[in-house]
C-alpha cells in the first residue's frame, strides 16, 4: 500500500475502534513493509493483537490485578492503543501506561485515532519524547521514516 492511497482509504473511515483498528494496523504494516503480526509470529509470541495483560494499580474487589487487552503489542519495540476518531488519545496513553510492565517496558507506547498516530518514547534513563503524526502528514518523507523506524528499529 502506498502513502496515499493509506491516507485517502483512513480519511473516508467512520468506522468505530474496534471496527477498525485490526485492519488500519494491518495497511499501517502494509505501508512500512512490515509483516503483520500473523505473517511475523503465527503463535503469538512477540507480536500480536489483543495481547492480555494484567494493568498496573488498583486491584480488583477479588484481590487480584485488574486484567485488559492492549490492542496491539511488539516485543521489544512498542504496544498500542487504538481510541475511535476523535476520541482522547491522553486517555489510551494512560491506558498503555497501566500496561506497560505487563508489556515487558516497550521502548514505545503507541496511541492512533485513525486520524493521529502519537508516539511516545519509554527509553529507560531518559524523558520521553512525543511525536505527532497526523494523518495527511504521513506523505512527508520525514513523518513516514519515523513510522518506519517504530516498527523496524525503535
Amino acid at each position: 500500500m502506498n502513502v496515499n492511497d493509506f491516507i485517502a482509504k483512513w480519511k473516508r473511515a467512520e468506522l468505530k475502534e474496534r471496527s477498525a483498528a485490526q485492519e488500519h494496523f494491518i495497511d499501517l504494516c502494509r505501508l512500512v513493509d512490515h509483516p503483520t503480526p500473523a505473517e511475523a509470529d503465527p503463535a503469538g509470541e512477540s507480536f500480536c493483537f489483543e495481547k492480555g495483560v494484567a494493568k498496573h494499580g488498583p486491584s480488583t474487589v477479588s484481590g487480584h490485578p485488574a486484567r485488559g487487552f492492549a490492542d496491539v503489542w511488539k516485543r521489544g519495540c512498542f504496544g498500542l492503543e487504538y481510541k475511535a476518531k476523535h476520541k482522547d488519545l491522553a486517555s489510551a496513553y494512560d491506558q498503555l501506561l497501566r500496561y506497560r510492565d505487563a508489556l515487558e517496558n516497550p521502548p514505545l507506547l503507541v496511541v492512533c485515532d485513525l486520524d493521529r498516530i502519537i508516539i511516545h518514547t519509554n527509553f529507560t534513563g531518559t524523558v520521553s519524547a512525543t511525536y505527532e503524526l497526523p494523518l495527511e502528514s504521513l506523505a512527508e518523507p520525514r513523518n513516514i521514516e519515523i513510522l518506519r523506524a517504530t516498527f523496524h528499529k525503535p
